[in-house]
């Protein structure tokens, strides 16, 4: 029967002819038969299903076992034996085919239980093994795992259970696609997919197996010998475990046995498996390595894995299927690369066409995707600004997106640096420190140098000053403002967390400092802003007579002097008038300035709590002045005391008032009363009232807009000293304002009465600069001592402060920034700085109040130290440590109360664009950062592998020990999972 059936399965007969034949003989095969016959059927089926030469062979030969296996299972267990397995799966060269696999899993099926199927799963169990080692075909391999997955009993155990897992992951990288088409490649997928699935199988039975089979991938895709893996080597990340994910990347990155070539050659092939169209989780493995290397400064290993990847991950972008993956590890890439334009810069050519293919996709993904892309652009244009020709044809393609703004620029950027990453080892590398989470730089103490440190950082946190040093074009005749702009620059956009300024150090040494000795940090200002003003003077001068000498045509009249950069920022006018009190003439003089330096007024004037009464004379002589009068010329009263008035009308408890604070409310009350009659007065006869009824209304809007700009967590009175005696910023200005009597020794020379006389002399500020600055006389100079003295007292200040103008109505400041002086001595001490950002800030939106604005955040620059603060900080510093006062105070002038800024200094919060050199310059600088980072690193880790093990490095972190043995677990390389430092996974 058996070569009957052979030869109708070879002869040249039609098909239908053949199926009748066949059928024929099935139906036979089904009735009782020899045992000689049946085994003959049964080599003939196997023969037809392993070896047949198209479909219809083999669909005979799968026909005749099954019917012979169900009908006839003695002689099938017979047939199928061990043997018989063996020389299934031997009977050609290299691994065995697919088909033969296929035909052990059909026998399997028919297979009775019993000794003889005993033996045969013992056998497969080791051929399963022999075959993955022998590197079998994709086909092959997925027969395979169909064949472990629908039998379980092949699967090796003991020790080989492992090995295979690892020969399992050689074997997928060895995969390739066998045929060309979307067919094939789909099938190619189905295949890789069902090895994967097999390993997953095997780890969620066996989790210790998964570490070997990592450090098993690991060596396959760091191989630098052999030819790349296969890409299907990504469908195993899917089946990772995202916990592991921290503990691995942090013993690989820290394995001193894997060299940089190893590491280079692992992350670039990763980086290709984000076109595996299956692979899950693939972006967040790469991505967690990449920090990992950050973390341990590998940034010679992260820039050229970047530059030679980043185009193909951004060319995946095209994919829906991989879409995702690739933008994921494009922001990565991108965000990270911050010390130079070269990456981006590669990706320029190709932004246009991606943003068409975008658009014309018009899928929900492909505008995500739009819109994602998009605000990357704008990260790095910002981050890389002074390439207009590169620039204009990708912000054309993108000119219909959404624009973000700056805060979410600023905080995209902030986030993913390479040099803000923790490194893993930083507590035990002390050099190795990582730039300050507040994105800030801080700057290099030279010696006692804090005092322009502080100064430094009040400036350039000063945002409209900033602006207007960095635009500055390259002038040869401007030197010292020069290098205050490279100053500038690098402070804005350099990745180290401290910057030297000891080029601008150098430059703008005042003659009379000694070296090396803590100086006075307000005389430092001073001769500062004076040196930029007449720099910038005698600059445009020497520009006009050089344009001048080189035209042709006759000599014109000079242009009238412009305004200079310091001019513009921090200048404004004083006039001083001196009123003899005998004639009743009044001279006066004005004057510029660029600070204002308050005297500390005698302890009585402070026992007074309100602000107003401070009058001054009017200009035709002296006399009474009523109410209204006053107010003109003073720091009003009528403010809310919590804005304004910062002298001593914090709340108090039950009780907590003295008699002398309780006799000064009341005599306060009683004058209150007189004026409120007084004003009444005024009305009844005709006055109108609309005036102070709009002062009213928009002091109490600014009460609302300061305390929404307080920030979280802060007390509103937070600034309000309850001692007695104490004194506020408003006390210090009133006392400036107030009328000073010049008699005796100080009397007034009048040219009218040609003698010395009587004067009262009154300062008043004409108009109000742009930055106020406030100096806080608290070093005099004691007779009794031959030294100078400090000041130790608290002063309050207050957050918005209004100055009295001549002639009109108040300008609000905020404060930006002081300056905090510790110790007891001009000489000695030490200087720092609490600043916010002095920028104009956008009208109080609905909601404000609960989400702080980035130009309401305190920051505290302590040299190199730069941490987040408060103005609850800033107001208790002095009642915490009683030796560090307020000196310096930079208060900025509120938008739409002084006049218009000029043309050349505009309000605008963008950063300015920097010019070539310094772009270059700081690309260079932030590289060779990166360089040393690294090599610190490796030194530091060289010299720690070498040590012997201690008890610290030895010990697993889950046995007992005491607080102070060492730091608790994760700060060490293992993690603090257990286990110690030698055990590292790879």
């Amino acid at each position: 029967m058996d070569k009957i059936l052979e030869a109708v399965v070879t002869s040249s007969y039609p098909a239908s002819v053949k199926q009748g034949l066949v059928r024929r003989v099935l139906e036979a095969a089904r009735q009782p038969l020899e045992r000689e016959q049946c085994l003959a059927l049964l080599a003939l089926g196997a023969r037809l299903y392993v070896g047949g030469a198209d479909e219809l062979p083999r669909r005979v030969g799968c026909q005749l076992l099954h019917v012979a296996g169900r009908h006839h299972p003695e002689v099938f267990a017979e047939f199928f034996s061990a043997r018989r397995v063996l020389r299934l799966l031997q009977g050609g060269a290299g691994p065995p085919g697919a088909r033969a696999l296929a035909c052990v899993q059909l026998g399997l099926q028919l297979l009775p239980e019993g000794p003889a199927a005993d033996e045969v799963f013992a056998l497969l169990r080791r051929e399963v093994l022999r075959t993955v080692c022998e590197r079998p075909g994709p086909a092959a391999c997925a027969q395979v795992a169909r064949l472990l997955a629908r039998h379980p009993r092949c699967i090796p155990d003991g020790p080989h259970r492992l090995l295979f897992c690892q020969q399992l992951v050689r074997s997928l990288g060895r995969f390739r696609c066998p045929a060309e088409g979307e067919e094939g490649a789909v099938e190619f997928l189905e295949q890789a997919q069902q090895v994967s699935g097999l390993l997953a199988q095997l780890w969620r039975a066996q989790p210790a197996a998964i570490l070997p089979c990592l450090k098993e991938l690991f060596a396959v895709i760091s191989c630098t010998e052999e030819e790349p893996p296969s890409s299907a080597l990504a469908s195993v990340v899917q089946h990772l475990p995202l916990e592991l994910m921290d503990g691995v990347v942090r013993n690989l990155s820290n394995d001193d046995s894997v060299t940089d070539s190893q590491m280079l050659t692992a992350i670039s092939r990763m980086i290709d498996w984000v076109s595996w169209p299956l692979g899950k989780n693939i972006d967040k493995w790469i991505i967690a390595l990449l920090k990992g290397l950050a973390a341990v400064k590998k940034f010679s290993i992260l820039i050229e894995v970047s530059l030679a990847k980043i185009e193909k991950v951004f060319s995946k972008l095209l994919y829906p299927i991989v879409r995702g993956a690739a933008l994921s590890v494009l922001k990565y890439m991108l965000l990270t690369f911050q010390h130079s334009h070269e990456a981006f810069h590669l990706l320029l050519p190709h932004i246009p066409p991606m943003v068409a293919s975008l658009v014309k996709e018009d899928s929900n993904s492909g505008t995500s995707c739009l819109e994602q892309l998009a605000e990357l652009v704008h990260c790095m244009v910002f981050r890389f600004p002074g390439f207009p020709d590169l620039y204009e044809p990708v912000m054309e393609a993108i000119k219909d997106l959404h624009v973000p703004n700056e805060d979410r620029i600023k905080q995209l950027l902030g986030q993913d640096a390479w040099t803000s990453q923790k490194s893993e080892l930083a507590g035990f590398y002390p050099r190795l420190m990582a730039k300050s989470d507040t994105g800030k730089i801080g700057l290099i103490n030279l010696g006692n140098t804090c005092y322009v440190n502080s100064i430094l950082q009040a400036l350039f946190m000063a945002s409209d000053f900033r602006h207007c040093v960095l635009r500055l074009t390259e002038n040869n005749s401007q030197p010292l403002m020069t290098k205050l702009q490279w100053l500038f620059a690098f402070l804005e956009h350099s990745q180290r967390p401290a910057i030297s300024p000891e080029n601008f150090l150098s430059a703008s040494w005042t003659p009379w400092f000694s070296p090396g000795t803590q100086q006075d940090c307000s005389e430092y200002l001073k001769y500062l802003l004076d040196r930029l003003h007449e720099e910038e003077k005698t600059g445009t001068r020497i520009c006009q007579k050089l344009k001048q000498s080189s035209s042709p045509s006759a000599p014109e009249e000079p242009p009238s002097p412009s305004s200079t950069s310091v001019e513009k920022m921090f200048g404004g006018k004083i006039v001083t008038r001196i009123c003899c009190l005998r004639c009743l003439n009044v001279s006066s003089r004005e004057e510029a300035f660029t600070d204002l330096s308050l005297a500390f007024p005698p302890a009585e004037r402070c026992r007074r709590r309100r602000l107003g009464s401070v009058m001054l004379p009017p200009e035709e002589g002296p006399g009474k002045v009523g109410p209204r009068r006053q107010r003109k010329h003073c720091i009003t009263a009528d403010v809310p005391p919590a804005i304004l008035d910062m002298a001593g009308l914090g709340h108090q408890g039950p009780g907590g008032q003295s008699l002398q604070e309780e006799k000064g409310e009341k005599e306060e009350r009683a004058e209150e009363e007189e004026e409120t009659r007084e004003g009444e007065d005024e009305r009844e006869k005709g006055e109108p009232k609309g005036e102070e009824e709009e002062e009213e209304e928009e002091k109490e809007a600014e009460e609302k807009e300061e305390a929404d700009s307080l920030g979280p967590g802060t007390l509103r009175n937070a600034a309000v000293p309850s001692a007695e005696g104490s004194r506020s910023v408003l006390d210090l200005v009133n006392y400036f304002l107030s009328p000073e009597k010049l008699t005796a020794e100080n009397r007034y020379h009048c040219e009218s009465c040609a003698s010395l006389q009587d004067a009262e002399k009154v300062v008043e500020l004409s108009q109000g600069p742009r930055y106020l600055i406030l100096t806080l006389l608290r070093f005099s100079f004691d007779l009794r001592t031959m030294r100078r003295r400090k000041i130790l007292d608290d002063v309050s200040i207050p957050l918005l402060l209004r100055l009295p103008l001549a002639g009109g109505r108040g300008q609000a400041y905020d404060l930006c920034s002081v300056v905090v002086h510790s110790g007891v001595s001009s000489e000695s001490g030490h200087y720092y700085c609490y600043a916010r950002e002095g920028a104009a800030r956008p009208a109080p939106s609905l909601g404000a109040a609960d989400r702080p604005e980035p130009d309401n955040q305190w920051y505290l620059f302590n040299d190199t130290r730069v941490s987040f603060s408060s103005f609850e900080s800033v107001s208790n510093v002095t009642s915490f440590f009683p030796k560090d006062t307020a000196y310096v105070l930079f208060y900025r002038q509120r938008p739409g109360e002084g006049p218009e800024a000029e043309p050349g200094s505009p309000r605008a919060r963008a950063e300015p664009a920097l010019h070539k050199d310094l772009m270059e310059a700081i690309s260079k600088d932030n590289i060779l950062y990166l360089q040393e980072q690294e090599k610190e690193a490796r030194s530091r880790a060289a010299y720690i592998s070498a040590l012997p093990a201690s008890p610290h490095w030895g010990r697993g972190f889950d046995e007992d020990k005491d607080e102070d043995e060492g730091p608790p677990g994760g700060c060490n390389p293992a993690g603090g999972n257990g286990g110690d430092f030698h055990r590292l996974v790879f």
